[in-house]
């Protein structure tokens, strides 16, 4: 099948799929022609990326688990340790983005949202509140 094709049965674009080629995660045949020619392994590998993918797994990751995938040997205890390293991370940045849920929403208290031009959010993005750019100097 052509990459169209393999495009609309992974769900992939054809870009991610010609890209999973260039880093050597899939090798589809060649036809005479030397088209790319994907076969349903092809197809099912590529959901496998998309799968490892939207669950976080980098590419170098995800390439650790299709080696673990294909392995018969393997032991479960390697993907799991793969798994909680991925939790660990979701964990971090879920505390990363509570900090900064927290920051916003005190300085939105602190903003009087009416027509005046005071506003403690610009202030902290700016810093140190020395530069106004209603005037274009500094203050």
């Amino acid at each position: 099948m052509n990459i169209g094709e393999a495009s609309r049965r992974s769900g992939l674009p054809p870009k991610t799929i010609r890209y999973y080629e260039e880093v050597g995660l899939v090798r589809p045949a060649r036809a005479q022609n030397g088209y790319r020619d994907y076969r349903d392994r092809d197809v099912h590998l590529l959901r496998f990326l998309q799968r490892s993918r939207s669950l976080g797994f980098s590419i170098e990751e995800a390439r650790k688990l299709l080696a673990l995938y294909a392995d018969d040997n393997r032991h479960s205890e390697d993907v799991r340790s793969m798994a909680s390293g991925r939790i660990a991370e979701i964990d971090r940045k879920i505390a990363e983005l509570q900090s900064l849920k927290r920051s916003l929403v005190l300085l939105a208290e602190q903003c009087p949202g009416n027509a005046g031009p005071d506003c403690p959010i610009l202030d902290e993005i700016a810093g140190d509140g020395t530069f106004s750019p209603r005037r274009g100097t500094a203050v």
